[in-house]
Protein backbone atom coordinates (compact mmCIF):
# COMPACT_ATOMS: atom_id res chain seq x y z
CA UNK A 1 0.00 0.00 0.00
CA UNK A 2 1.70 3.59 -0.86
CA UNK A 3 2.88 5.38 1.99
CA UNK A 4 3.00 2.90 4.31
CA UNK A 5 6.19 2.35 6.26
CA UNK A 6 7.10 0.25 8.85
CA UNK A 7 8.42 2.20 12.09
CA UNK A 8 11.53 1.04 14.31
CA UNK A 9 8.80 -0.10 17.19
CA UNK A 10 7.58 -2.79 14.58
CA UNK A 11 4.07 -1.62 14.36
CA UNK A 12 2.36 -0.33 10.95
CA UNK A 13 2.53 3.26 10.65
CA UNK A 14 -0.02 4.76 7.94
CA UNK A 15 2.03 8.07 6.11
CA UNK A 16 2.03 9.03 2.75
CA UNK A 17 4.38 11.50 1.10
CA UNK A 18 1.63 12.85 -1.39
CA UNK A 19 -0.75 14.36 1.88
CA UNK A 20 2.60 15.03 4.07
CA UNK A 21 3.76 17.69 1.20
CA UNK A 22 0.99 18.79 0.29
CA UNK A 23 0.66 22.84 0.42
CA UNK A 24 4.41 22.52 0.98
CA UNK A 25 4.78 21.75 -3.17
CA UNK A 26 2.21 23.95 -4.65
CA UNK A 27 3.56 27.56 -5.75
CA UNK A 28 7.12 27.11 -4.05
CA UNK A 29 8.88 26.02 -7.45
CA UNK A 30 9.42 29.46 -8.58
CA UNK A 31 10.86 30.83 -5.95
CA UNK A 32 14.02 28.60 -6.53
CA UNK A 33 16.46 28.51 -9.26
CA UNK A 34 16.63 24.71 -10.07
CA UNK A 35 14.92 21.86 -9.45
CA UNK A 36 16.98 20.19 -7.31
CA UNK A 37 16.64 23.27 -5.11
CA UNK A 38 13.30 23.20 -5.18
CA UNK A 39 12.88 19.71 -4.21
CA UNK A 40 15.58 19.87 -1.12
CA UNK A 41 13.89 22.74 0.17
CA UNK A 42 10.95 21.31 0.03
CA UNK A 43 11.85 17.79 1.25
CA UNK A 44 13.76 19.59 4.53
CA UNK A 45 10.91 22.33 5.86
CA UNK A 46 9.03 18.89 5.94
CA UNK A 47 11.16 16.90 7.57
CA UNK A 48 12.25 19.43 10.01
CA UNK A 49 8.27 20.10 10.55
CA UNK A 50 7.83 16.70 11.48
CA UNK A 51 5.45 16.57 8.33
CA UNK A 52 7.51 13.61 7.07
CA UNK A 53 8.29 11.07 10.59
CA UNK A 54 11.49 9.40 11.11
CA UNK A 55 11.90 6.04 8.84
CA UNK A 56 9.54 7.20 6.17
CA UNK A 57 10.88 6.08 2.59
CA UNK A 58 11.00 8.82 0.25
CA UNK A 59 11.12 7.12 -3.57
CA UNK A 60 12.31 8.75 -5.81
CA UNK A 61 9.85 8.08 -8.56
CA UNK A 62 6.97 9.22 -5.96
CA UNK A 63 8.71 12.46 -5.37
CA UNK A 64 9.92 13.10 -9.25
CA UNK A 65 5.45 12.70 -9.34
CA UNK A 66 4.64 14.65 -6.62
CA UNK A 67 7.39 17.52 -7.79
CA UNK A 68 6.75 17.27 -11.62
CA UNK A 69 10.14 16.64 -12.32
CA UNK A 70 12.80 14.21 -13.41
CA UNK A 71 14.63 11.47 -11.23
CA UNK A 72 17.60 13.21 -11.45
CA UNK A 73 17.44 16.44 -9.56
CA UNK A 74 15.24 13.81 -6.70
CA UNK A 75 18.52 11.97 -6.23
CA UNK A 76 20.62 15.16 -5.76
CA UNK A 77 18.44 17.17 -3.31
CA UNK A 78 18.21 13.37 -1.29
CA UNK A 79 21.93 13.07 -1.41
CA UNK A 80 22.23 17.09 -0.25
CA UNK A 81 19.75 15.90 2.69
CA UNK A 82 21.87 12.86 3.59
CA UNK A 83 24.91 15.32 4.12
CA UNK A 84 22.76 17.75 6.68
CA UNK A 85 21.30 14.03 8.21
CA UNK A 86 18.08 14.36 7.30
CA UNK A 87 18.16 11.91 5.30
CA UNK A 88 19.70 8.39 5.42
CA UNK A 89 20.26 5.63 2.70
CA UNK A 90 19.70 2.39 3.60
CA UNK A 91 20.31 -0.82 2.11
CA UNK A 92 17.21 -2.35 0.02
CA UNK A 93 15.07 0.84 1.32
CA UNK A 94 16.67 3.50 -0.89
CA UNK A 95 16.10 7.23 0.79
CA UNK A 96 14.75 7.20 4.19
CA UNK A 97 13.73 9.70 6.91
CA UNK A 98 16.56 10.16 9.26
CA UNK A 99 15.04 8.68 12.82
CA UNK A 100 16.53 11.56 15.17
CA UNK A 101 14.79 12.15 18.46
CA UNK A 102 15.14 14.52 21.61
CA UNK A 103 15.87 11.56 23.78
CA UNK A 104 18.87 9.92 21.83
CA UNK A 105 20.36 13.69 21.66
CA UNK A 106 19.82 14.18 25.18
CA UNK A 107 21.65 10.96 25.83
CA UNK A 108 24.60 11.84 23.42
CA UNK A 109 25.41 15.37 25.24
CA UNK A 110 24.87 14.09 28.61
CA UNK A 111 27.38 11.57 27.40
CA UNK A 112 29.44 13.59 26.15
CA UNK A 113 29.09 16.27 29.42
CA UNK A 114 30.57 13.02 30.95
CA UNK A 115 33.90 12.62 29.02
CA UNK A 116 35.09 15.77 27.03
CA UNK A 117 36.03 17.93 30.47
CA UNK A 118 38.24 15.04 31.84
CA UNK A 119 39.53 14.52 28.27
CA UNK A 120 40.40 18.45 28.00
CA UNK A 121 41.71 18.77 31.49
CA UNK A 122 43.86 15.98 31.06
CA UNK A 123 45.22 17.21 27.48
CA UNK A 124 45.78 20.85 27.86
CA UNK A 125 49.03 20.86 30.17
CA UNK A 126 51.10 18.42 27.14
CA UNK A 127 49.25 20.47 24.31
CA UNK A 128 52.32 21.76 22.14
CA UNK A 129 52.61 24.47 19.64
CA UNK A 130 51.46 22.45 16.77
CA UNK A 131 47.96 21.05 18.34
CA UNK A 132 46.96 24.78 18.62
CA UNK A 133 48.17 25.46 15.35
CA UNK A 134 45.70 22.74 13.74
CA UNK A 135 43.22 23.65 16.16
CA UNK A 136 43.05 27.42 15.01
CA UNK A 137 43.37 26.15 11.08
CA UNK A 138 40.31 23.88 11.85
CA UNK A 139 38.54 26.69 12.95
CA UNK A 140 39.39 29.25 10.12
CA UNK A 141 38.18 26.26 7.80
CA UNK A 142 35.12 26.23 9.50
CA UNK A 143 34.33 29.71 8.85
CA UNK A 144 34.59 29.06 5.35
CA UNK A 145 33.08 25.83 4.78
CA UNK A 146 29.20 25.85 3.17
CA UNK A 147 29.09 22.36 3.40
CA UNK A 148 26.80 20.41 5.99
CA UNK A 149 29.05 17.13 5.93
CA UNK A 150 32.23 18.96 6.19
CA UNK A 151 31.81 21.33 8.52
CA UNK A 152 30.44 18.38 10.73
CA UNK A 153 33.68 16.61 10.46
CA UNK A 154 36.23 19.67 10.80
CA UNK A 155 33.78 20.28 14.09
CA UNK A 156 35.03 16.94 15.15
CA UNK A 157 38.23 17.20 14.63
CA UNK A 158 38.91 20.43 15.91
CA UNK A 159 37.40 19.03 19.49
CA UNK A 160 39.93 15.58 19.32
CA UNK A 161 42.59 18.68 18.39
CA UNK A 162 42.76 19.40 22.11
CA UNK A 163 41.51 16.42 23.71
CA UNK A 164 44.19 14.18 21.95
CA UNK A 165 47.51 14.64 24.70
CA UNK A 166 45.17 13.21 27.16
CA UNK A 167 46.67 10.51 27.39
CA UNK A 168 44.48 7.92 27.84
CA UNK A 169 43.65 5.43 25.24
CA UNK A 170 40.07 4.32 26.40
CA UNK A 171 38.90 7.83 27.15
CA UNK A 172 39.62 8.96 23.42
CA UNK A 173 37.84 6.18 21.99
CA UNK A 174 34.75 6.93 23.52
CA UNK A 175 35.18 10.66 23.08
CA UNK A 176 35.39 9.80 19.43
CA UNK A 177 32.75 7.32 19.21
CA UNK A 178 30.19 9.75 20.84
CA UNK A 179 31.58 12.69 18.61
CA UNK A 180 30.81 10.61 15.89
CA UNK A 181 27.44 9.97 16.94
CA UNK A 182 27.23 13.63 17.48
CA UNK A 183 27.70 14.35 13.64
CA UNK A 184 24.30 13.93 12.95
CA UNK A 185 22.95 16.21 15.20
CA UNK A 186 25.17 18.84 14.38
CA UNK A 187 24.37 18.11 10.95
CA UNK A 188 20.47 18.05 11.85
CA UNK A 189 21.33 21.19 14.16
CA UNK A 190 22.68 23.63 11.50
CA UNK A 191 19.87 21.86 8.95
CA UNK A 192 17.34 23.63 11.63
CA UNK A 193 18.87 26.80 12.63
CA UNK A 194 21.93 27.63 10.46
CA UNK A 195 25.46 27.64 10.13
CA UNK A 196 25.15 30.49 12.59
CA UNK A 197 24.80 28.16 15.44
CA UNK A 198 27.98 26.73 15.17
CA UNK A 199 29.37 28.42 18.28
CA UNK A 200 32.30 29.56 16.63
CA UNK A 201 32.95 32.11 19.51
CA UNK A 202 33.09 28.93 21.91
CA UNK A 203 35.59 27.11 19.53
CA UNK A 204 37.83 29.97 19.94
CA UNK A 205 37.40 31.05 23.33
CA UNK A 206 38.37 27.61 24.27
CA UNK A 207 41.65 27.34 22.13
CA UNK A 208 42.53 30.61 23.79
CA UNK A 209 42.12 29.66 27.74
CA UNK A 210 43.72 25.89 26.60
CA UNK A 211 47.10 28.10 24.91
CA UNK A 212 46.77 30.47 28.15
CA UNK A 213 46.99 27.04 30.20
CA UNK A 214 43.87 28.08 32.23
CA UNK A 215 41.98 24.29 32.09
CA UNK A 216 39.05 25.43 34.66
CA UNK A 217 38.14 28.80 32.18
CA UNK A 218 38.81 25.80 29.25
CA UNK A 219 36.31 23.76 30.75
CA UNK A 220 34.28 26.12 31.41
CA UNK A 221 33.93 27.14 27.79
CA UNK A 222 33.64 23.46 26.54
CA UNK A 223 30.66 22.97 29.46
CA UNK A 224 28.57 25.78 28.73
CA UNK A 225 29.08 25.18 24.64
CA UNK A 226 27.96 21.15 24.96
CA UNK A 227 25.05 22.47 27.86
CA UNK A 228 23.60 25.02 24.85
CA UNK A 229 23.74 22.84 22.38
CA UNK A 230 21.97 20.49 24.13
CA UNK A 231 18.86 22.69 25.35
CA UNK A 232 18.97 24.43 21.75
CA UNK A 233 18.23 20.76 19.92
CA UNK A 234 15.67 20.50 23.06
CA UNK A 235 13.70 23.42 22.58
CA UNK A 236 13.51 22.63 18.91
CA UNK A 237 12.14 19.05 19.32
CA UNK A 238 9.80 20.54 22.01
CA UNK A 239 8.97 23.62 19.42
CA UNK A 240 7.53 20.40 16.96
CA UNK A 241 5.09 18.89 19.27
Amino acid sequence: MKGQVIVSDGKLAQASVFTSLKGLVDGAAPRFRTASEYVEATLRAAILSGRLAGGLALRQEELAEIFGVSRMPVREALRQLEAQALVDFVPHRGAVVTEISADDAADNYAIRLALEPMALSLSIPHLAEPDFVLAADLIAEMDEEADPGRMGELNRRFHLSLYARAGRVKLLLLVEQQLAAADRYLRFHLAAKGREHMSQQDHRAMLKAAGERDVPAAVQVLEGHLRTAASTIAAFFASRG
